[in-house]
């Protein structure tokens, strides 16, 4: 059993800070549970370019409202709070946070994710192959 705190979260390097967004890194690659989550805020009037190749990602929105455009389709999907998201094929996006609300979101992603991982210029996280 394992439980973590997101008071025990902030402030240290399980908390990483984006341009657009702050990522509080919960569980690991390393806990062995075949996913990953993170509490992600979202700044209020942002626009974030993310394209996870190497991951899936669902996203479930606790505070806030924004949207999602998927870039294949152009499609625009509003997100508001109690609503979850899922990003079942790779789907290049980009995240908006309606002005004057910070969205908060639960993000759960598959393979894992190490903790390190940081948006490359093309809004990818990079697959960690190690045991960590």
């Amino acid at each position: 059993m394992k439980v973590v705190k997101l008071e025990d979260v902030l402030g240290t390097d399980k908390e990483i800070k984006g341009e657009n967004w702050t990522s509080r890194r919960l569980l690991f690659k390393k806990d062995g549970m075949g996913y990953s989550v993170n509490d992600t805020v979202i700044k209020a009037g942002t626009e974030t370019h993310i394209w996870y190749q190497n991951h899936l990602e669902a996203v479930y929105c606790i505070e806030g409202e924004g949207e999602v455009e998927t870039l294949k389709d152009g499609k625009v999907w509003p997100i508001k709070k109690n609503e979850i998201y899922a990003l079942d094929e790779n789907d290049e996006h980009l995240l908006r946070a309606y002005e004057g609300s910070d969205m908060r979101m639960v993000c759960v992603f598959n393979p894992p994710l190490t903790g390190r991982e940081i948006h490359d210029e093309n809004g990818v996280y990079p697959v960690d192959d190690s045991d960590e």
